[in-house]
């Protein structure tokens, strides 16, 4: 099972309040994973939220199947922006080859850990090949939940990179900075951008 049911209990109850608090500007680094991919390449987003990062895919002109495993996050996003976005956990996700690009902003960092390497061979096979990833996390030595009562897998740099390798990813980019989460602590954070051979 790659969710955890306090966590999506969390979103469910504050969807409004969560959506509305984050605002509406899309993720400032889907650009650059955009600018990646062809023309009108169909996206999956993974944990689309309120959906306003699957709404500037879609503006920027690609096909985007935006998904979330919290009904009340689909349904706002579905309101806001008439996305056509579904409710699917990761690991519901069983698409081969369908994708261009596997767009999962601070979303993967929820799946337990030992659900994460089933997650991201499902990915994997969700790509079709030369298919590119992205996927933000915060940092640490092991699992265990935030302030908000969240769960988190919170990954070693090295367990993250082992993790995407033997999943059959290449890594082709990461970026490792200081971050606020939302519960209002400091954590180091991590984005990688992956692609499939």
């Amino acid at each position: 099972m790659s969710t955890d049911p306090a966590t999506i209990a969390f979103y469910q109850e504050r969807a409004p309040h969560w959506v509305f608090h984050s605002g509406e500007r899309h993720s400032h680094q889907l650009d650059a994973f955009l600018d990646r991919l062809s023309p009108g390449a169909r996206v999956l987003e993974l944990g689309c939220g309120g959906g306003r990062d699957a709404a500037y895919i879609r503006q920027r002109g690609f096909m985007i199947d935006a998904t979330d495993a919290t009904p009340a996050l689909v349904a706002r996003a579905n309101e806001a922006f008439d996305l056509g976005a579904r409710v699917m956990a990761f690991h519901e996700l069983d698409a081969v080859g369908e994708y261009a690009g596997v767009w999962a902003q601070a979303s993967l960092l929820h799946c337990p850990r030992d659900a994460l390497p089933d997650v991201l061979a499902r990915i994997n096979r969700a790509l079709a090949p030369g298919g590119w990833h992205f996927a933000s996390f915060k940092l640490g030595e092991g699992e265990g939940r935030d302030l908000l009562g969240r769960l988190h897998n919170f990954p070693s740099s090295d367990w993250l990179i082992a993790a995407y390798t033997d999943a059959g990813f290449i890594i082709r980019s990461r970026d490792t900075y200081a971050g606020k989460a939302s519960d209002g602590t400091q954590r180091d954070w991590i984005d990688l951008i992956v692609s499939k051979p």
